[in-house]
């Protein structure tokens, strides 16, 4: 087997290997050779080639989100490391391990005019859970014209035992910070950085291998409640009739189902999922903005809690929001063993454990349900939203709205669920999802910028098939992430178009102005079909109700190749619709 002969390259290399890192994803360039040279000489590694970094950010990002183990990105220098930004900032408000593996220049080329070359140290600094600036040895450091030796050396005493003196000590000092980031990686869950110069040549390779890094394991710090903590929540909890958990963005079947049924048995609790929670109870309030958004002053004082319990990623519903900062409970326990967001303005307790650590701990305390008709109430109130929400769907025109309730009821079985940002996942969360299919939207940050390259990823990484639902603006912005030779023919795209950006035409502003279509809904005449073809995706459209069920009867059959389905909505009709249903179920 090849070796890159670079013994930093090395080093790097066997350290991934050894935590286990196999899915590399690789953009092309010189600098990165000795790495590249490595991965895609060693069977233990599964490699993919993506030239755009920022979808191969993203493409990484899936992969890893759904093993839920890092996945390693490798570039070369200058602006292809910028281009991960965004798929780094997501990872890390998402808590998705990402290894970024950066080569360098040598520091002596750096800000003197060398071409390709930036301030790549800490260059990810605000959004990173670790960055390791990796060094080189001084031996290939340019001459001072006055000296024969490197300018660094100032004396040639003992020269031979100071250079490997201090060859081992760079050695030992850069294996320490490759170890610290992966394991930071692993255990914190989040995008971490290693910096690697490079020194040329860059293409030499050896059948041997010249280094043998220390592997450092990672610290398991095992933490127990503390029990007269948990004795004081218990006081707490027992002492209120109107308790409020909201469960944010989780991995399928991470909360055990025992503390599941026993939260759904209590009155005095009212349990609220979206839709990437990922946790079903019929007993649950699955559709948040259904029922709070037409709900009046009055309303929201009977609904106000008293404790409210979080966990789980970012929250998507604004209106939850908006709701619980306007009327705070006396009590915010945030449950996460790392992050500890003051979302709503009140938070007083963070509980550094997992939702299963912290009531496995409680439950088992509490001897009897606290009298109390919350549950009832609001229970009643969500029946009746629910009825007529299907009125309403059985009365309006075709639209996005219909598009999403005859989307989401046709998807099969056992799938995973990929959403776009903006209106995707807003109207998803208007709808009943069946229980088995697992849903997954790039929530940290909320961009459309790398929807499309996320679901890709995800589809790579899962034998299940992917279904990916995303707007045109998010689609087309991302188009680049379908430039991929490794999309699964069981992948498939639901591709609403609207002919711009939806979600503006219900927010507050003057709409229907040269200005705001230009600059704000973006208008545009685009259509995937040139892009299908280029890429050899199946293609096909629907215009009205009768071609979506017709389409949607055969579009999740086995196939060939990927396919994309684009329905195209009416772009002046659909703000309407949806603004309309708000009043309509109150």
């Amino acid at each position: 087997m090849l070796y890159p002969k670079n013994p930093l390259a090395q080093t790097v290399i066997q350290l991934c290997k050894a935590k286990n890192i196999q899915h590399i994803i690789i953009s092309p360039g010189s600098r990165n050779a000795p790495l590249t040279i490595g991965f895609t000489n060693d069977p233990f590694f599964t490699c993919y080639s993506i030239v755009d970094e920022r979808c191969a950010g993203f493409f990484a990002l899936g992969i890893a989100q759904q093993l839920e183990s890092p996945t390693a990105l490798v570039c070369s220098s200058g602006s292809a490391l910028l281009n991960y930004y965004p798929a780094i900032s997501e990872a890390f408000y998402s808590d998705i391990p990402l290894v970024v593996l950066s080569a360098d220049r040598p520091n002596y080329l750096i800000g003197i005019g060398d071409g390709q070359t930036i301030n790549q140290k800490d260059v990810f600094a605000n959004h990173i859970l670790f960055s390791a600036n990796l060094k080189l040895n001084f031996e290939n450091a340019p001459k001072n014209p006055n000296e024969n030796e490197p300018a660094i050396i100032k004396s040639i005493e003992n020269k031979l035992e100071r250079i490997l003196g201090v060859k081992q000590e760079l050695d030992d000092e850069n294996e320490t910070k490759i170890n610290t980031a992966i394991n930071k990686a692993i255990s914190a869950h989040g995008p971490v950085h290693i910096n690697i110069p490079f020194e040329e040549p860059l293409y030499e390779t050896t059948e041997t291998l010249d280094v043998k890094p220390k592997v450092i394991d990672i610290e398991v710090k095992k933490r127990k409640i503390d029990d007269f903590f948990i004795q004081e929540c218990y006081d707490d909890w027992n002492s209120y009739s109107k308790k409020m958990i909201l469960i944010g963005a989780n991995q399928p079947n991470k909360v055990e189902q025992h503390i599941l049924d026993e939260l759904a048995k209590d009155n005095s609790i009212i349990v609220f999922t979206e839709t990437t929670s990922n946790v079903h109870n019929k007993h649950f309030f699955n559709s948040i903005d259904k029922l709070i958004a037409p709900l009046s002053e009055e309303d929201f004082k009977k609904l106000q809690p008293d404790v409210l319990v979080t966990f789980g990623g970012l929250i998507v519903s604004k209106k939850i929001k908006q709701f619980l900062r306007k009327f705070q409970p006396k009590h915010h326990w945030h449950i996460d063993k790392k992050n500890a967001y003051d979302t709503f303005f009140c938070l007083d307790k963070h509980i550094e454990a997992t939702p299963n650590q912290f009531f496995n701990a409680l439950l088992p305390r509490l001897t009897h349900f606290v009298k109390s008709d919350y549950k009832p109430y609001w229970s009643d109130i969500k029946l009746l939203r629910e009825e007529k929400h299907q009125l309403y769907l059985n009365e309006v025109p075709f639209s996005d709205f219909k598009v999403f309730d005859s989307i989401l009821k046709a998807l099969p079985e056992q799938t995973v669920l990929q959403l776009g940002n903006s209106s995707t996942i807003r109207y998803t969360q208007l709808f009943d999802l069946k229980k088995t299919i697992s849903v997954f939207c790039n929530r940290g940050t909320s961009g459309i910028d790398g929807s499309t390259s996320t679901a890709i990823g995800c589809s790579k990484a899962n034998k299940i098939p992917t279904i990916f639902i995303t707007g045109d603006l998010s689609f087309f912005y991302d188009s680049n992430a379908l430039w991929n030779n490794y999309i699964p023919n069981n992948f498939r795209i639901l591709l609403i178009n609207n002919q711009g950006g939806g979600i503006f035409r219900i927010l507050p502003g003057h709409k229907n102005t040269k200005k705001f279509d230009t600059y704000f809904e973006t208008t545009h005449n685009l259509t995937a079909k040139q892009l299908c073809k280029m890429y050899d995706f199946d293609y096909d459209i629907a215009s009205n109700e009768r071609q979506l069920k017709a389409q949607l009867k055969v579009f999740f059959e086995a196939s060939n190749q990927p396919k994309l389905l684009e329905i195209f909505t009416p772009r002046t009709l659909n703000d309407d619709v949806l603004l309309d249903y708000f009043k309509f179920i109150k």
